[in-house]
Order: C-alpha cells, then sequence, then structure tokens
C-alpha cells in the first residue's frame, strides 16, 4: 500500500518508529533532578499566577530573594557563559554559629612574705599528693591544697640560708631544698625530718634541682649540673659541664631520656642520658645559641615527643620551641616582655607563659598557632615562678610583689563525645520477619 493512502496519524507513527533515537527507554537519573525547584513549581511557584496587583510588596520581594536563591533563572540552561569574574557564594545561613564562650578564670590569693625578687631561683613546686612547697627566705612553707592548711617545714639557720630552690621528689612525700652555701637537704615532709645532705657537687648557691625517679640533678651557680643518686651514699654519678654561668633552668623530659638546661650565659643545652658518663666529662647533645638572655624558663610537651618550650630573659623576651632531636628551632615568637616560667596544659593544645615588665601578666597561648587566648592580670611585680596542680587544671603563680595566687587557668578537660557502636551485623537494627 503506498504512503499516499496512508492516514497522517499512521505516517507520524512511522516517522517515530524510523527515527532511532526515540527508541531508547529514558530512565531519569535522581542526581540529576532539582527537587528544590520541582518543590518550589509544586508550591510557590503555582502562585505566581495571581495578580501581582493583589500581592504586598514584601511577599514579592520575598519571592524574588528566594527565586534567586534557588537558582530559578531557567533561561541560561545548557547555554555558554563566560567565567565568572566573582565566586559564587552559596544561601547564606539563617543564624551565625553560636561562639565559645570566653573563658572564666577563678582565682584565689595567699600572702608570701619574704619571698626573692630573683629571677634566677626556683621557689615553688606543687608535688603529686597536692601539697605545694614555697620558700620564704630561709624558710620553706607547705601549703595542702586538699585541706587549706599550711605548715613549716623548716627554717635555716643564717649561714646556710636563704633557701635558693625547692622540688618534690615524684611520689610526693620528699623535698629537695638548695641552699645559698651550695648544699642541697632532703626532707621527708610526712614526718617533718631531714633525711640526709648533698654536698660536694657545688662550690656556689644551687638554684635549679629536677628529679628523674631516684635521680636528683642540682644545677649552680658555678656552671655545674650534677647528677645525684640520692639512694646510695657516693651520691654524685655524673657531671655534666658546658655552661659558663649560673644555671638556672633544670628539667627532665617525660621519657627521662633527655634533660634542658638553660644558663645566665644565654645557651640551652639538651644533654642525652645515654650518653652520660661518671668517669669523662659528659659531652652535650645540642648547644642551643639562639636565645639573646638568659633561659630560665623550660617545659617539655607533653603531647608530643622531643618536643621543647624555652623562654628568654628581659634582652630577649622570645618563646621558642625545640625539636630536641635534631636541634632545629620549629618557632619564635617574640612576647615583647621577659619570660620567666613556661607551663603546658595537660589537657589540651595550650600554653601558659608568665612575665615580667612592663604587665607582669601570664599569657595563655594557643599551640601550634600561638594566638593569645588570654591575658591573666593582678601581680604588681615580675611573675618569677609558676607551679602546675598534680591533676593540670590549676596553676599557681608567685612574684616579687608577695602574693601567691591560684589560676584555674587549664580548667577541667573536655569531655569526647562517647563513640557511637557500630552494630556488629549489617542491618542489625532492622527486624526480620521469619
Amino acid at each position: 500500500m503506498g504512503s499516499s493512502l496512508r492516514s497522517p496519524l499512521e505516517q507520524q507513527f512511522l516517522r517515530r518508529n524510523n527515527n532511532r533515537e526515540n527508541l531508547d527507554r529514558f530512565i531519569p537519573n535522581r542526581s540529576a533532578m532539582d527537587f528544590d525547584f520541582a518543590h518550589y513549581m509544586l508550591t510557590d511557584g503555582r502562585k505566581h499566577t495571581e495578580n501581582p496587583s493583589q500581592i504586598s510588596p514584601s511577599r514579592l520581594a520575598y519571592r524574588k530573594l528566594l527565586a534567586d536563591a534557588l537558582n530559578l533563572n531557567r533561561t541560561r540552561i545548557l547555554a555558554f557563559k563566560n567565567k565568572s569574574e566573582t565566586p559564587i557564594h552559596s544561601i547564606p545561613k539563617l543564624s551565625a554559629p553560636i561562639a565559645k564562650p570566653p573563658r572564666h578564670i577563678p582565682q584565689m590569693i595567699l600572702d608570701a612574705p619574704g619571698i626573692l625578687d630573683d629571677y634566677y631561683l626556683n621557689l615553688l613546686d606543687w608535688g603529686s599528693t597536692n601539697v605545694l612547697a614555697i620558700a620564704l627566705g630561709r624558710s620553706v612553707y607547705l601549703w595542702d591544697a586538699s585541706n587549706g592548711s599550711s605548715s613549716e617545714l623548716v627554717t635555716l639557720d643564717e649561714e646556710d640560708g636563704p633557701v635558693t630552690s625547692v622540688s618534690w621528689s615524684p611520689d610526693g612525700h620528699h623535698i629537695a631544698v638548695g641552699l645559698n652555701n651550695s648544699h642541697v637537704q632532703l626532707w621527708d615532709s610526712t614526718a617533718f625530718r631531714q633525711i640526709r645532705t648533698l654536698s660536694g657537687g657545688h662550690t656556689q648557691r644551687v638554684g635549679s634541682l629536677a628529679w628523674n625517679n631516684h635521680i636528683l640533678t642540682t644545677g649552680g651557680m658555678d656552671g655545674k649540673i650534677v647528677n645525684n643518686d640520692v639512694r646510695v651514699r657516693s651520691h654524685i654519678v655524673e657531671t655534666y659541664r658546658g655552661h659558663w654561668q649560673e644555671v638556672c633552668g633544670l628539667k627532665w623530659s617525660g621519657s627521662g631520656q633527655q634533660l634542658a638546661s638553660g644558663g645566665n650565659d644565654n645557651l640551652l643545652y639538651i644533654w642525652d642520658r645515654s650518653m652520660a658518663s661518671s668517669n669523662t666529662r659528659t659531652r652535650w647533645l645540642h648547644c642551643l645559641e639562639d636565645h639573646t638572655s638568659a633561659v630560665k624558663a623550660l617545659a617539655w610537651c607533653p603531647f608530643q615527643r622531643n618536643l621543647l618550650a624555652s623562654g628568654g630573659g628581659v634582652g630577649d623576651g622570645c618563646i621558642k620551641f625545640w625539636n630536641t632531636h635534631t636541634g632545629a628551632c620549629l618557632n619564635s615568637i617574640n612576647t615583647g616582655s621577659q619570660v620567666c616560667a613556661l607551663l603546658w596544659n595537660k589537657h589540651e593544645r595550650e600554653l601558659l607563659s608568665s612575665h615580667g615588665l612592663t604587665q607582669n601578666q601570664l599569657t595563655l597561648w594557643k599551640y601550634p598557632s600561638m594566638v593569645k587566648i588570654t591575658e591573666l592580670t593582678g601581680h604588681a611585680s615580675r611573675v618569677l615562678f609558676m607551679a602546675q596542680s598534680p591533676d593540670g587544671c590549676t596553676v599557681a603563680s608567685a612574684a616579687g610583689d608577695e602574693a601567691l595566687r591560684f589560676w584555674n587557668v587549664f580548667g577541667p578537660p573536655e569531655v569526647a563525645k562517647p563513640a557511637r557502636k557500630a552494630n556488629p551485623v549489617p542491618f542489625a537494627h532492622v527486624s526480620f520477619i521469619r
């Protein structure tokens, strides 16, 4: 039958069958669908048929903003366009994120009459049994933070004093007391009894102390560093020689393998225990000369191995961070004032520093950005000494203004949200029909 005898409907049907493009089945792709636009057209989109004269101006403005936000200008779909000169911004949020409230840092103040205003000494330490020791002139006092009671441990004779350093042993029951006469006394804080005197290691005052288990390390004005084994009669087991002026900062690393020492010679030394020898002069691992003033403030990082923070005196004012494995200086921040002491937050990545003139403040830093979180003021003199409570939350600071201040600067650690338990079996939350 010829094509002229077919009806127009039959001819249109055959043309569709002869076109191969019409033989494919249309399978929708959900990822390519615009459900926002579809929902808009099924709801508010139909309202556009209303008479514009009957719609309030505010309603029209709202619809225009909504259409722009949903990209309802469909006239340029699949059309070429030049690269946008300005970035395309997403839909603005309806409300700004809630800012973290500023940290409230309460404080308590105790009197500390007679404390020496001497940058090179270390007169404050907080033991593991929550007892704070402070040296006031020729006396050492103990303050029990658990009940607020205080007691006098010892008052030295004039020829022996003043006290130049104090340091608690790891067990929190024994305390080392460095003296101006070059000796070191060991005391039982529970029995209020002197155990022994360490002598012969130094020829001048002992201004810095650091414990490493049963080893008590002492630093003197004579520039020597001595390791003393307190268990044996002949207590001197190693001597470190490198500083040529007073050793004013001593800190063992958490592993007990490395010792950091700072001196009035502007030098910072890193000593490795494995290199120590009682028979020969011990050689340092690193001699770091970047500071331009005395180095007293030292603090080992509790969450990163081989990371040490050091602070320089009034002519330096910098906090420096060191990789003690390589000896590289990782960062340096100029604080603008004398750095007297440094303490790491045990729970968060934060560092607290205490300073001298002109503000005599404590500064809390965020690590590693070293952005200032807050500054704590109140002392009328340079804040020479800081000590941290055993739980890591509270910091005690002492200054030449004869005030002992307690700051709840670090606070309790943030409680991590418990991780959601994974289902041991796929679809375990689905009820099965047997």
